[in-house]
């Protein structure tokens, strides 16, 4: 078995760049239960693959700016609603000056619908889904998201499921340089081998530290990025 760097060791690395473990503990996210996380409805799920969707490759805010036009015209992402609109309706949506016009990420939120409620149909809901995906086995469900959704491969989907309270970790430019460091990884980022030695290492400390998975990851960025 690979020998980890211990937690406690990463995790007082942080704090020492952060002033101290209480400023450090502010810091780091909260996930929502499993209970909690059941009960999001799934037309929160689209509208936040959608921003995320939108935000790659332009500024985070302004298509916050946006938002309440994008709520408006898709029909606060009501999935049934989604699915009723035909190429030409979402040719006319994809022009309107409220929102941002890039009709190929708009073509997305049809997709996206369509993923979420062939889940629901096989669990109920969605967001029951995402709930109980096994931690153990996040990498699992970003693939899932990546082969069934429409853009939501590289962080997107990862981001998404952090912000909607999902405990995941991330693969950002510190943590990957970390794992990278360590010899954790030693492939492409997104690899098979690279996923699942990051699963591997993350179940490693969260078996041995107790904390969630986002927690770990944001205190291994933290212990190397100021």
């Amino acid at each position: 078995m690979m020998k980890y760097e211990a937690f406690e060791t990463i995790y007082q690395r942080a704090a020492k760049r952060h002033q101290g473990e209480q400023a450090l503990e502010k810091l780091l996210p909260t996930p929502l239960s499993t209970s909690e996380l059941a009960l999001v409805d799934d037309s929160r799920w689209l509208a936040a693959f959608t921003q995320k969707v939108f935000q790659s490759g332009i500024s985070w805010q302004v298509v916050r700016n946006k938002w309440p036009n994008f709520e408006e015209i898709f029909f606060q992402f009501d999935i049934e609603k989604m699915l009723l609109l035909s190429e030409e309706q979402w040719a006319e949506k994809a022009q309107d000056k409220r929102i941002i016009r890039n009709f190929n990420k708009v073509k997305t939120i049809a997709l996206n619908a369509l993923m979420i409620d062939e889940a629901s149909h096989r669990h109920g809901s969605f967001a029951k889904m995402i709930a109980d995906w096994p931690s153990e086995d996040i990498v699992g469900l970003w693939a899932y998201l990546k082969q069934h959704g429409a853009r939501l491969g590289g962080n997107t989907g990862p981001y998404t499921l952090r912000v909607m309270g999902k405990d995941t970790f991330l693969l950002t430019r510190d943590v990957e340089g970390y794992l990278r460091n360590r010899e954790i990884i030693t492939t492409g980022r997104d690899t098979k081998a690279a996923l699942q030695a990051t699963q591997t290492a993350f179940n490693h400390w969260q078996q041995t530290s107790g904390r969630s998975l986002c927690e770990i990851s944001q205190v291994i960025a933290m212990s190397v990025n100021r």
